[in-house]
């Protein structure tokens, strides 16, 4: 009874008429990507498959709810297995990764290319001299609150076409 309550107060608060939000203190983090200070982020010894692949990341901003980051991170030559807690979407801007997907799949991500890869996922990686990225990290919200979010964007949607929602 109380997770049925729960769930439909989060339904109505979705599918209530959104105001315009109050402009926030900052409401531009920008940086340059050669400003950002790399610090050192050892990929895990157990995970790595051949070489001594150095990797550093750097930290661009958080969301306010802690649930997406964006990050640059880099990595020098070596071959290990990845796992993403979190859905990441990656932007290649320098060198190139080669990427086995759990599948078997293969594909070489080079500067320009643009990745995603499903939280939960494995992946290894093969870096032949060296790769940098920016990545966009969001966590996956409990299935509860997904399923409300959707049933809210759908009621949302169907008063919309009747003129009802804003």
């Amino acid at each position: 009874m109380v997770l049925k309550l729960m769930l439909a107060a989060m339904v109505a608060v979705s599918a209530r008429p959104r105001r315009p939000a109050e402009p926030a203190a900052a409401p531009v983090v920008a940086a340059a990507i050669d400003d950002l200070e790399l610090e050192p982020a050892p990929i895990r010894r157990e995970w790595v498959l051949r070489g001594d692949p150095q990797a550093r990341v750097s930290t661009h901003s958080a969301a306010g709810d802690r649930q997406a980051t964006t990050a640059v991170w880099d990595c020098t030559a070596g071959t290990f297995r990845w796992h993403f807690d979190w859905d990441e979407t990656v932007l290649i801007v320098e060198g190139a990764v080669h990427v086995t997907a759990a599948d078997g799949s293969e594909r070489t991500l080079s500067a320009g290319d643009i990745a995603y890869f499903p939280a939960g996922s494995w992946a290894k990686w093969h870096v032949e001299d060296y790769v940098r990225k920016v990545a966009f990290c969001r966590r996956q919200f409990p299935a509860p609150v997904t399923m409300a979010l959707k049933v809210g964007e759908r009621m949302r949607r169907g008063l919309a076409r009747v003129g009802l929602a804003a």
